[in-house]
């Protein structure tokens, strides 16, 4: 398997490594994962872009240092601190049409054994009115990990991202944010892995994830860098 580590020098850069990984499965048949912390970013789907206060939204975004990034994958805003850890496990396809449901059960599973190996009693689901309202959820004290997936001809890719710590920072900024987009949300709903009795190192999340969904895998390492 291949595995990159680091991020790109910029937010540009870093989504084109991601790109690249799904792009690569797809052609060579070699699975790829990378944890990562992103650039400090909100993140807006697809249907944040169609609100019709988005302007508003990516504006109280961009007052409070976190510039708004629009994605084509996952449900609704996300907020990066420059702590938050994201993954991203690129899985070649036989058949683009089966396999949905099994590696959202996957990936899930995946994360909670994660979380449980750095002590964090973490199971699926997620509160009422939590960011990125989803059924792929993690949770323990609060939302701590939300899943998406993307799927091409070839390949798809599975992703999530996990607040680790700056628990109340994401709370507080997400809180106009989901107003100006008239979504419900609730800010005592937002977790993290250091207020669930895991620790507050975006390092330590990295490595747990990538031991998980790489197993025993011979693995090939690379720097974000060096992908495109």
């Amino acid at each position: 398997m291949r595995v990159i580590r680091g991020r790109g020098p910029d937010r540009d850069a870093d989504r084109r490594v991601t790109a690249a990984m799904l792009r690569d499965a797809g052609e060579t048949g070699e699975p790829a994962f990378r944890a990562w912390t992103p650039h400090r970013q909100i993140a807006f789907g697809r249907r944040d872009t169609r609100a019709e206060r988005y302007d508003e939204a990516a504006a109280a975004a961009d007052a409070r240092g976190f510039p708004p990034v629009e994605r084509s994958v996952g449900g609704r805003a996300v907020a990066y601190t420059g702590t938050t850890v994201a993954f991203a496990h690129a899985v070649p396809l036989d058949d683009a049409r089966t396999g949905l449901d099994e590696r959202y059960e996957a990936g899930t599973s995946a994360v909670v054994r994660a979380l449980r190996t750095l002590g964090v009693p973490a199971r699926r689901g997620e509160p009422p009115k939590s960011y990125c309202p989803g059924d792929h959820s993690v949770q323990a004290g609060g939302k701590l990990c939300g899943i998406a997936q993307r799927v091409r001809k070839s390949a798809a890719l599975v992703s999530g991202v996990v607040v680790v710590a700056d628990r109340d920072e994401i709370a507080d900024i997400l809180v106009p944010i989901y107003d100006a987009l008239d979504v419900p949300f609730d800010p005592d709903s937002v977790g993290s892995v250091a207020t669930a009795g895991g620790p507050a190192s975006s390092d330590d999340v990295c490595q747990a994830l990538e031991s998980v969904f790489v197993g025993d895998a011979e693995t090939r390492v690379e720097d974000a860098d060096d992908v495109v």
